[in-house]
């Protein structure tokens, strides 16, 4: 049974992806990008039937359709800007998630240090903070759903096909927050043909990455897709204390697709993804030099000019609970049905995970010092979305209705002991050392009472129950054969229900110390100051607010969100377009902050470009200036004086935004062996409006985002090499230096001192030497990423300087290289 390709608008699905055409067909470093893997040409030939437009081949991308062999033909009525990462490049690049390869997306910034919560940054907008009263204003989408929280959406890649990065707000086409951009992640369907393929590299610091897949058709209407991975390593820095391995890889995966052809018009499509993740958290690198005596104090405050250098310095990290794990779990359905005047999709998706990170927030192994943080969560989250599309002579169209649910509970933990709230005490409030003087005093009567080194925790418990429904519809009009106006509108409403409980502190050895001294008359005879301080303990100190109570909070929030694209076809290969785009994101809660509530976030954005396919030479050319005002950005940062208790935590600001920039691209293969990339973008981003945390106005300042990154590279290939080919690929990024402003230097983004700096521009080069045969079937590659092994400072952790004088870094890993080899049947 041969499946009918479904009429979702030709010029829709042409225009959102047909411009990558020439970079994936012929241009993009690492072969026949946008084309079966296992279409390689013999050695010396090429193939010339592989530009033509294969129907068959159409795939299911979210909200349109798009036909992979015919986006050469198509590259001139692309109206937005779009960067497609393949299967072939993330292949290359040695790649296993999307944070491993976002360097080579200007404009892009995928922090994946903590898997478990992420940081998406695309054209300077992001919402770092990971709590579930926040999203992020960059959309992810896996297969069309998109993907709740940062919890679930940085997983290892599974069988992709390619990623579509979008860049500016994609609300009519693509939902949910994607007000800033959206990430498109498409995995592969079955096929009709049987076929499996295993793959597996070993490289240093004991790298093991294993993948096997295979495609089984049932029958001639049916076939199953599975796939499985595992990355294992020993980890790139070692604890000088414990001897534990901190840059460790344990993650294992697999997936699931069932095809079924019910009819020539109708079509199911059933997917599961499971995977399991469960390594140490990211190593916070300590800056100040101590002594071996773990009862020693940090000079406070600290002296940036004494810090040590991150990049050598020794690793001490003693989190009680270190790990960082997650349990995912997801399904999608999709039912397709073709009409003789358009389709019906239906797309019904679930989702469920579990996380926990506890990591060290001091980097010192001094108990005196003691800190760590907890996150935990758990998300089960629902989607169901029913999708009409059709097109003719006069118009392409495409409309439907969505509807979102959510429940995620999180808590939010602060770890440490009563030595360190002695310091505390003795940093933040100047008095002195209270329990060690308390505990001195009652021992040298004899008393036999410690109030030192008792375990203290305090936590927020939330609950979120989310709904989000949506209306939307996007109309190309075919106003003549060189002019189309595109149309979009959305309607969304979401629906929040939130919840915080912050119970009482748990320290429950040192309950039973000051109720020994209450019971046996000793508290009573203690000096005033001595009761005062004990009775002062007798609360919570990082969360002091609402103690003991449910606060509940209950708020809806509504948006109409237009497009409007004018594109013009100046010749059938060059086309220029102009667009405004409007952005939205609902409203939400600050975690940690009871009763806070944060207006939603609106954009504007303005665009013009040009798309450009000159086939006689091999050469593709995008441009796109842009300009963008954005209304009440939330972002995570440090509050150096969170809820008056003197102790640093990381909470919610809003601000207004506003920037120009520019992107371009271009791709060249100026002879069959040898193709050139080059990609750039440059941004001048400012605050309108904003305060910060510590008081700080920051209008009219940068808001750190770089000015300008870039990307080039070069594939080359010798035919006919020992019966195969040889190629060589070669990738640079480059991304600037942070553009600092007055509150830089308290959330660890800016610092200079005499060993290092934080903020500077990072390089990366990558090189693979890969051997195959012309069908594929059998290859073998030497890798290496970071090549020259550039290593960065990318910020100091503040939550811990200015109460116990223990600033730390995180940093950028090591070189990493190995060898591959690989199979396909």
């Amino acid at each position: 049974m041969t499946m009918r390709q479904r009429t979702l608008s030709r010029c829709l699905r042409q225009a959102m992806f047909g411009g990558a055409a020439l970079l994936l067909g012929a241009c993009w470093p690492g072969g026949a990008q946008g084309q079966d893997a296992n279409s390689n040409p013999p050695a010396g030939k090429q193939t010339a039937s592989k530009t033509a437009a294969d129907a068959s081949q159409a795939k299911q991308l979210g909200n349109i359709t798009v036909t992979a062999q015919s986006r050469s033909q198509q590259m001139e009525q692309v109206p937005i800007p779009l960067q497609i990462l393949t299967a072939q490049q993330i292949s290359t690049q040695a790649a296993t998630d999307l944070s491993k390869i976002s360097l080579f997306v200007p404009g892009l910034v995928v922090s994946g240090s903590q898997p478990t919560q992420p940081n998406y940054s695309l054209r300077g907008i992001s919402t770092s903070d990971f709590g579930i009263g926040t999203e992020s204003a960059v959309g992810v989408y896996i297969d069309g759903v998109y993907a709740a929280r940062s919890g679930g959406a940085l997983l290892a890649f599974n069988d992709i096909d390619r990623i579509e990065v979008l860049k500016g707000p994609q609300g009519t086409l693509f939902g949910r927050n994607a007000a800033g951009g959206a990430i498109s992640i498409v995995t592969n369907e079955p096929t009709d043909k049987f076929e499996g393929n295993a793959l597996v590299r070993f490289g240093n610091y004991g790298e093991k990455y294993e993948s096997a897949l295979v495609n089984i058709p049932l029958n001639q209407d049916m076939a199953l897709r599975i796939s499985v991975l595992d990355n294992q390593s020993n980890g790139w820095i070692r604890d000088q204390a414990t001897g534990q391995h901190y840059g460790r890889n344990d993650d294992w995966g697999t997936r699931m697709v069932y095809r079924w052809n019910i009819t020539s018009d109708t079509r199911l499509l059933w997917s599961w993804d499971h995977e399991r993740l469960d390594q140490p958290p990211q190593p916070a690198i300590g800056l100040v030099a101590l002594s071996n005596n773990t009862y020693q104090r940090p000079p406070f405050p600290p002296n940036p000019q004494t810090y040590l250098d991150p990049l050598n310095a020794p690793l001490y990290n003693d989190a009680s609970q270190a790990a960082e794990w997650r349990h995912f779990d997801g399904s999608t359905l999709i039912i397709d049905h073709s009409f003789s005047w358009g389709s019906l999709t239906s797309t019904t998706a679930w989702r469920h995970f579990n996380t926990f990170n506890d990591e060290d927030n001091d980097g010192t192994d001094h108990i005196v010092s003691y800190l760590d943080t907890a996150n935990i969560e758990h998300n089960n989250s629902y989607y169901q979305e029913f999708k009409l599309a059709g097109d003719n002579d006069l118009m392409d169209w495409v409309a439907g209705v969505s509807a979102y649910s959510e429940q995620a509970r999180q808590t939010s933990q602060v770890n440490t002991n009563t030595y360190s709230l002695d310091t505390l005490a003795q940093n933040v409030d100047n008095e002195g050392l209270p329990l060690t003087e308390i505990t001195q005093g009652l021992q040298q009567f004899g008393l036999p009472y410690n109030l030192l080194g008792d375990p203290w925790r305090e936590e927020i418990n939330n609950v979120g129950h989310f709904k989000a429904y949506a209306a939307f519809g996007d109309v190309i009009w075919h106003l003549n054969d060189q002019l189309d106006l595109t149309t979009g509108l959305r309607y969304t409403e979401d629906q929040k229900d939130f919840t915080w409980y912050t119970p009482l502190r748990q320290a429950n050895a040192f309950d039973q110390t000051v109720a020994q001294l209450v019971s046996s008359g000793i508290f009573g005879i203690l000096p005033p100051d001595a009761q005062q301080a004990l009775n002062a303990f007798g609360t919570n100190l990082i969360f002091p607010n609402a103690v003991g109570q449910w606060v509940q909070t209950q708020h809806s929030w509504h948006d109409f969100s237009p497009r409007a694209v004018l594109s013009y076809k100046f010749t059938p290969d060059v086309m220029g377009y102009v667009s405004v785009t409007k952005g939205y994101k609902a409203g939400g809660y600050n975690s940690l902050q009871v009763g806070s509530l944060y207006a939603p976030e609106k954009v504007w954005n303005y665009e013009g470009g040009v798309k450009a396919v000159f086939p006689q030479y091999n050469l593709m050319f995008n441009a796109s200036a842009y300009y963008y005002r954005y209304s009440n950005l939330q972002s995570s940062v440090l509050d150096p004086n969170f809820n008056g208790s003197g102790v640093p935590f990381y909470t919610v600001m809003t601000s207004d935004q506003h920037a120009h920039g520019l992107d371009v691209e271009a791709q060249w293969q100026p002879v069959n062996a040898l193709r050139l990339n080059f990609t750039s973008a440059y941004i001048d981003s400012t605050y309108i409006q904003g305060v910060s945390t510590s008081g700080v106005s920051l209008n009219g300042q940068p808001t750190g985002e770089p000015t300008f990154s870039a990307t080039a590279g070069m594939d080359y290939t010798w035919f006919g090499v020992y019966r195969g080919n040889l190629e060589f690929n070669l990738q640079y990024a480059y991304r600037g230096p942070t553009r600092c402003n007055a509150d830089s230097g308290v959330q660890g983004t800016c610092l200079s001192t005499p060993l290092f700096t934080v903020g500077t521009s990072t390089q990366r080069t990558d090189a693979r030497l890969d051997w195959h045969t012309p069908d594929q079937r059998w290859g073998v590659a030497l890798y290496v990423n970071n090549m020259f092994n550039k290593r960065y400072v990318v910020s100091i952790g503040n939550d811990s300087t200015n109460d116990f004088g223990t600033p730390y870094a995180i940093v950028t890993p090591p070189r990493v290289y190995g060898i591959e080899l690989r199979t396909k049947f």
